[in-house]
């Protein structure tokens, strides 16, 4: 599929504010302009973004309920009653847990936790869940990254005499669950100036609240803060405003004094010795954690989260990297039936969205085949499955679509649904299943626009090789953590050309190992283009590229260079 190059432009007031932050702060324009794509305008702001401090984070009490949760959390602390705390079965719901959990039993005995199970209870507070709550006496339930349309639920288990807190960040209905607190920034009536928290962000804002009124320190929630870093790298939530903050301290923690058992999960990915970083997270250790809830119980990866015993948690990562492992195999297979289904209809080159059907598919693994149709197809995919007489599915959507309201728009053809523009979870009836594929495409047919049909690369600035400096690099370093809101700058560099070095590398000879020249100076530039094989004769025979890459460090033997990883390559037509 052939990307489309957007070029990010600058409108004459921006170019002012470019020129004046380029002086202000002594760095090349190009530089400037990044900064303004990202809203940065001012030197203030611009010391903000480069030097994150913990004490730029908001008063957690501007969140609705806020008040309540922490007076009723505070009395079932003081009382003893036992306290649940329940969470999702994904990395964001059991680092969630995790936190909250970790917190607690350090000042009170009377906590325990609840993951339920994917297979048997489903997504969100089941009716299992506060049937377990209620046999066993506990009197208060910390709900995370779910709960926020629980509505029938939380009343049972207030018959029941359980009380609720809910910390949610997914988009809310109009009726709340009648919950002591309902925490969750995408309430309309919430006046927090912070909306994309993840939902261990959200429990991370309920700590900070308990710590104020409990006169504990700050410095007792730091520790913590790799378990955010987790969620918010892994729930794909914008690295913006305080989630870059979070972000950021939770990566200087993971890297000097990660908790025991996420240092397990470091060892076993082979992360040990390097510099961890958001991407680390996303295709390493969030998988992983996953790979728990997915293929077992998510209660393991919490079990490992808190852990404060090397050789169990040593024992339990390799165990999840086993999960990991069946996992992958899963998700290929599932993937290469999906495509086989979808090229078999006959009737793709027609429709705008994905709806496939397998009743014997893994459950644990719909997610990621839907991410992968998503990815070859691009179109809004959606795969369901059939697990003890429930359809449940998994969507994702393309850049710019918005999937949640598509999925809203046939709510009536749905037993339950949640989740956010880009990715939900949905349960439907199966005789129901062909009226909802039909609405769900005459949808997105109307709503989708022709930009968000094709992928589409969107190219921050045009570089020549003589401006890749080694004090260019450094500040493009501190732009980072990088992520959604914040993606590692792309650039193009044109009329590019073969130093003579150029080869083919990997098993297949599948990839490229690029040194190239521009006209602007005698700089070579390392690069590599992984599966761009293609290209090669072209570089051979000197043949003018444009290329588009990100820059990243690489060390070899010791030795720390500048590398272009390319993205996508365009042949220059004569």
């Amino acid at each position: 599929m052939i990307n489309r190059w957007v070029y990010q432009q600058l409108n004459e007031e921006q170019k002012k504010i470019q020129q004046q932050l380029a002086e202000d702060l002594s760095i090349s324009p190009i530089l400037a302009k990044l900064l303004v794509e990202r809203n940065i305008l001012t030197y203030d702001d611009a010391r903000r973004f480069f030097r994150p401090d913990l004490s730029d984070l908001h008063d957690p009490f501007l969140m609705a309920d806020m008040d309540k949760a922490v007076n009723r959390l505070t009395v079932a602390m003081r009382r003893n009653e036992k306290i649940l705390v329940y969470g999702d079965y994904d990395v964001d719901g059991t680092t969630s847990v995790s936190l909250v959990y970790k917190f607690l039993k350090q000042f009170v005995s009377n906590v325990e936790f609840y993951i339920p199970d994917r297979y048997t209870e489903g997504y969100g507070i089941s009716i299992r869940g506060i049937n377990y709550a209620a046999e066993n006496h506990f009197t208060l339930v910390v709900a995370l990254d779910c709960g926020i349309k629980a509505v029938e639920k939380v009343k049972y288990a207030n018959s029941l005499g359980v009380d609720f807190i809910i910390c949610d960040h997914h988009t809310p209905d109009v009726v709340l669950p009648p919950a002591v607190a309902v925490l969750d920034p995408k309430r309309e009536d919430c006046r927090y100036p912070y909306k994309h928290l993840s939902g261990c962000g959200v429990g991370f804002k309920l700590l900070q609240a308990l710590s104020l009124v409990n006169n504990v320190d700050f410095s007792e929630l730091i520790p913590l803060l790799d378990l955010v870093a987790l969620s918010i790298a892994s729930d794909i939530v914008p690295i913006t405003g305080e989630n870059r903050v979070l972000a950021y301290y939770g990566l200087k923690q993971l890297n000097s004094a990660p908790s025991v058992g996420i240092k397990g999960i470091i060892d076993v990915c082979g992360l040990s010795d390097k510099e961890i970083t958001i991407s680390d997270i996303v295709f390493k250790i969030g998988p992983r954690i996953n790979a728990s809830g997915r293929m077992k119980l998510a209660s393991e990866a919490v079990q490992l989260l808190v852990s404060r015993d090397n050789r169990f948690a040593k024992k339990k990562s390799e165990t999840i990297n086993e999960y990991n492992n069946h996992r992958k195999g899963l998700d290929k297979n599932i993937t290469d039936e999906a495509i086989a289904q979808i090229t078999a209809d006959g009737s793709l080159n027609r429709k705008k969205s994905i709806v496939v059907y397998n009743p014997g598919w893994h459950k644990g693994v719909i997610g990621i085949v839907a991410s992968r149709l998503s990815e070859e197809f691009y179109r809004p995919s959606i795969v369901l499955t059939k697990s003890n007489g429930i359809v449940s599915g998994s969507a994702r959507s393309v850049q710019g679509f918005d999937l949640y309201k598509a999925i809203d728009s046939c709510r009536d053809l749905l037993e339950n649904f949640g989740g956010h523009r880009y990715a939900a979870g949905l349960s439907i009836r199966e005789e129901n299943i062909p009226e909802f594929t039909e609405r769900f495409e005459k949808y997105v047919m109307e709503n989708i626009l022709e930009e968000q049909t094709s992928p589409q690369i969107d190219i921050d600035a045009v570089l020549q090789f003589k401006d890749i400096t080694p004090k260019f690099f450094r500040v493009l370093k501190q732009f980072g953590p990088f992520g959604p809101g914040n993606m590692k700058p792309l650039f193009v560099s044109k009329k590019v050309f073969d130093y003579g070095t150029s080869r083919l590398v990997g098993k297949e000879q599948e990839h490229l190992k690029m040194e190239l020249i521009d006209s602007s100076s005698e700089n070579v530039m390392n690069g590599i283009a992984f599966g761009m094989h293609e290209y090669n004769e072209h570089l051979k025979s000197l043949t003018p590229l444009d290329i588009c890459y990100t820059l990243e460090e690489n060390t070899f033997a010791g030795s720390t260079s500048i590398q272009l990883m390319v993205r996508d390559i365009k042949v220059v037509e004569n």
